[in-house]
């Protein structure tokens, strides 16, 4: 009967969290945010610094980070975004008078070019009305834009109030468990707790220093997009290889249409050849280590069936959700070990 009633609360949830996905993007970011602040407000703890305090510096000290940053970064994006743009409108151009012509007479097979750039034309501005689609429907989940700023107004105010009672809260989470399942509910949270968080926190650092590595090389070289170029291959990071088919596709056709030629190409080929080797070597062995339990497929399938069942919010319930499922396979590996079916022993 428990079972029962323990896949009926499954269940419920799933079906919850389906329903509730439009709105529950604002809860889980500003969670997720409490739960890596939560170490640091912890270690204030210690010095006899009321939790309350220690979270108002944990979150006034972001907030100013962020807000010199963004006053930092914004008006560079915005002139390489704008750059960029016209960059991809030169190198259509270019593939019907230039590349597709050179091509055709190195071959020996005619290409037509008008076909062509119609047909990468046509799929761009399918791309770009899947774009806007994409955002209409994510300004669309509650009062258009008006929820969006209300959510970026809620986010911090969540985060603040989760952060300062997060141990009460857990506390209430852990008096609702069976006793009889207590022991064993403690050991798979803090299996995939740890799990987590060293794949948060490494994932989070080795994303920055991608990201800066890319941009500071590319901008070596002489790109002239090499700061958004190397933010975007630096954020998209989190799923393994994409940010660095990304970066490579979009820094190629900028150097390209910036000189020209396709020698240069090379430099920026070389560029990310150094950024995966110090991401191999350096970077995820020192800023991640060898605690993570998360296989890159893992982590992609994980991503691509949240954000699939569930939109936004599967996006940020996948990774925790794959941490306690992982963490409970090895649990129930390690039981496997020990049975007498393993052992060939009568039961």
């Amino acid at each position: 009967m428990q079972r029962f009633f323990v896949l009926a609360v499954l269940i419920l949830l799933g079906w919850l969290t389906y329903r509730l996905s439009p709105i529950l993007s604002p809860f889980l970011v500003a969670g997720i945010l409490a739960y890596l602040g939560n170490p640091l407000v912890t270690r204030l703890q210690r010095y006899r610094i009321p939790r309350t305090w220690g979270t108002t510096l944990v979150f006034i000290s972001v907030l100013l980070l962020l807000a010199g940053v963004t006053m930092a970064l914004l008006p560079v994006i915005r002139h390489q975004s704008l750059l960029f743009v016209e960059y991809l409108r030169q190198y259509l151009e270019l593939l019907q008078t230039r590349i597709i012509p050179q091509l055709s007479a190195r071959i020996g097979i005619h290409l037509d070019s008008q076909s062509i750039t119609h047909y990468a034309t046509a799929n761009a501005q399918k791309l770009a009305g899947w774009l806007g689609r994409s955002l209409q429907v994510a300004l669309s989940s509650g009062s258009g834009l008006i929820s969006s700023v209300l959510d970026v107004i809620l986010v911090p105010v969540l985060g603040f109030y989760l952060l300062r009672d997060w141990p009460y809260l857990l506390n209430r989470i852990a008096a609702l468990i069976p006793q009889h399942y207590l022991p064993i509910s403690q050991r798979l949270a803090s299996d995939a707790d740890a799990m987590l968080m060293a794949f948060l926190r490494g994932q989070l650092l080795v994303m920055l220093a991608l990201g800066t590595s890319y941009a500071i090389g590319l901008s070596i070289v002489g790109l002239q997009t090499a700061i958004l170029i190397g933010l975007v291959a630096g954020l998209l990071s989190f799923v393994p290889y994409l940010g660095v088919v990304s970066g490579v596709t979009m820094a190629s056709l900028a150097m390209y249409v910036q000189t020209g030629a396709f020698l240069p190409i090379l430099w920026v080929l070389m560029v990310f050849a150094i950024g995966q080797i110090l991401e191999s070597m350096v970077f995820t062995p020192y800023l991640v280590g060898d605690r993570i339990g998360l296989h890159p497929v893992a982590v992609i399938f994980a991503v691509l069936a949240g954000g699939e069942l569930f939109g936004f919010a599967g996006l940020l319930l996948a990774l925790p959700i794959t941490a306690v499922l992982i963490a409970l396979l090895r649990h129930v590996h390690g039981w496997y070990l020990q049975s007498p079916h393993y052992l060939d022993k009568e039961p």
